[in-house]
């Protein structure tokens, strides 16, 4: 017998508007390069992003009733992240779903298999990030796992943990750590602010990054 549960502990609404202002990158090199999932995962278009607690679905491949049944159940905000085995050649979920969420509330969705009705999902603004494309359509047989861990991209997603998608691809954030790597990620940017100034009056890559001793210590011998 599967049973439908919520997430246990969803984080605050603070935790996810404070990752939300930095991008998935940002995020990944502040927690200690961690958390990023496969680059294969892309959004369907650039201008999508998402950030919010993972609503996690396990998924047998070419088949989406456990997707229908994680969007009934999802609650406003959600992403709806699904583990469908890595099978590209299914189109499980397209705009008729979207619009589903939409009226939901729902704030996104991440899914290692295929989508379509891109053009449409484009059109309606709803943040999608997939495998791929694929027009194929599928079943509803399976019954699996919602809110259990599941593995997604490479990485471990448990229910409540973070994700944060934008045109480059997606990162997960474990709940209990949002605080710590929102004010990293602030500090990165706090960094990064401070290089670009430096460029701008006239100092070298070399000198900001302070690479001159490491090219040293590696023999590099410059003849320009």
């Amino acid at each position: 017998m599967t049973h439908i549960k919520d997430i246990a502990e969803r984080p605050s609404k603070a935790d996810i508007e404070a990752l939300s202002k930095f991008s998935p990158a940002t995020i990944h090199e502040a927690q200690g390069r961690r958390g990023a999932l496969s680059s294969r995962l892309k959004p369907v278009d650039y201008r999508m992003k998402l950030c919010g607690p993972a609503f996690t679905v396990k998924s047998a491949p070419r088949d989406n009733i456990m997707l229908q049944l994680a969007i009934n159940y999802a609650k406003p905000g959600d992403i709806i992240v699904v583990s469908a085995g890595e099978y590209e050649e299914a189109g499980s979920f397209g705009d008729v779903l979207a619009n589903a969420c939409l009226a939901k509330g729902i704030g996104g969705l991440v899914t290692d298999t295929g989508v379509r009705d891109t053009l449409q999902l484009r059109e309606l603004g709803f943040p999608v990030f997939s495998l791929s494309v694929c027009i194929k359509g599928t079943v509803k047989e399976t019954i699996a796992a919602v809110n259990d861990p599941i593995i997604v991209g490479g990485e471990i997603i448990n229910p409540g943990d973070i994700v944060v998608g934008d045109a480059d691809g997606l990162v997960v954030v474990r709940r209990g750590e949002a605080q710590e790597v929102a004010r990293l990620s602030q500090a990165r940017e706090d960094a990064e602010a401070g290089y670009i100034e430096a460029y701008k009056q006239g100092k070298s890559v070399i000198e900001v990054s302070k690479l001159e001793p490491v090219l040293k210590a590696k023999g590099l011998i410059v003849d320009i």
